[in-house]
């Protein structure tokens, strides 16, 4: 009998809706939000009211898209946390109050438990998927973690950042330097024009696993503080190298660590996930690192990177089949670690 699972996220600025049967994606719709760029930043309240708009045509079209009718649903997934909190509530009211309507179960995803177990998301039975224990680098805007994944409900954090994580120091370095909001997308667009060897960036020394960006960041700001002072145009005139600077040295961060882990657990496995996994830069040199190593790598699609409703139905999907339901009375949570 085939199992076919809603998945509902609405953790930040994007709204997003997705079906799976039987780990198979039928279909994964984003609705992004534009109204952030003109701020430099998301705006939580705008965000919040925006998914109000978006959530029911997104779900309605997901549906349509996999081409079922809604009774064919076995249960509804949606993003938990962490996030911010009028954004998850938009989320978790709405695959309440679906779940009741068509007396189906609920299941909570973790944010982050969906970014790892992303890579097991399949457009065909033939796709390939980790096989455990592996080591998930998950890196975004706000979490730069690695991960020991034993099994989809066995996760354990080995090293996180004790700061800034590798996305926000791409968006604030960025924004010093002129570029949009987002900036990460922007930096990697650049890097690939510039000179990675041009400018040195301070690295940290932090013992163990754990990761810190932020005085990176600090000596990027440095960096352009004092050349500004003697050539205004300096940014302008060097923004590529800049940028190919800046994205070599977080690279370089993300990747002693990483083999420290390596080492340490002995895995033969790497997977990288959350919104920094589509920068180019990073997913080449955690492909070389692999191909060095004799290890496998998991690279997941730039679909799957950011914030989507593919990884919350995946997630779902394997939650049900061990019969972790949700109970309604379930509130969302702003922070929590893997």
């Amino acid at each position: 009998m085939s199992i076919t699972i809603l998945g509902i996220e609405s953790s930040c600025d994007d709204t997003s809706a997705a079906v799976i049967r039987d780990g198979l994606l039928l279909s994964n719709v984003i609705a992004s939000q534009k109204v952030h760029e003109e701020f430099g930043g998301v705006v939580p309240e705008l965000a919040s009211r925006a998914h109000q708009q978006n959530i029911v045509p997104v779900v309605d079209t997901a549906i349509k898209r996999a081409g079922i009718d809604k009774s064919e649903l076995d249960a509804i997934a949606f993003t938990r946390g962490p996030g911010l909190l009028g954004s998850l509530l938009v989320g978790t009211s709405f695959a309440k109050g679906m779940s009741l309507g068509l007396r189906i179960p609920m299941v909570d995803v973790n944010h982050l438990h969906g970014h790892v177990l992303s890579h097991f998301i399949r457009k065909d039975a033939a796709d390939k998927v980790p096989e455990y224990p592996f080591l998930c680098l998950l890196i975004s805007g706000g979490n730069s973690q690695l991960i020991l994944v034993r099994d989809f409900n066995d996760m354990e954090v080995l090293g996180q950042t004790i700061d800034d994580a590798a996305g926000e120091a791409f968006d604030k370095c960025a924004k010093v330097m002129g570029l949009p909001y987002p900036g990460g997308p922007h930096i990697d667009r650049l890097a690939a024009e510039g000179n990675a060897e041009k400018f040195k960036f301070a690295k940290p020394h932090i013992a163990g696993l754990d990761y810190s960006f932020s005085g990176l960041k600090t000596s990027f700001l440095y960096t352009l503080r004092d050349a500004l002072r003697n050539d205004p145009e300096f940014i302008e005139n060097n923004r590529a190298d800049l940028a190919a600077s800046l994205q070599k040295t977080i690279i370089d961060i993300l990747l002693d660590k990483l083999h420290k882990a390596v080492k340490a657990t002995g895995v033969k496995t790497v997977a990288i996930g959350g919104g920094v996994s589509a920068n180019s830069g990073v997913r080449k040199a955690v492909a070389d690192y692999c191909e060095r190593h004799n290890l496998t790598a998991f690279i997941p699609e730039r679909s799957f990177t950011t914030d989507n409703a593919a990884m919350v139905a995946i997630a779902g999907y394997y939650k049900y089949l061990s019969k972790d339901f949700c109970p309604y009375d379930a509130a969302p949570f702003a922070r929590v670690t893997v």
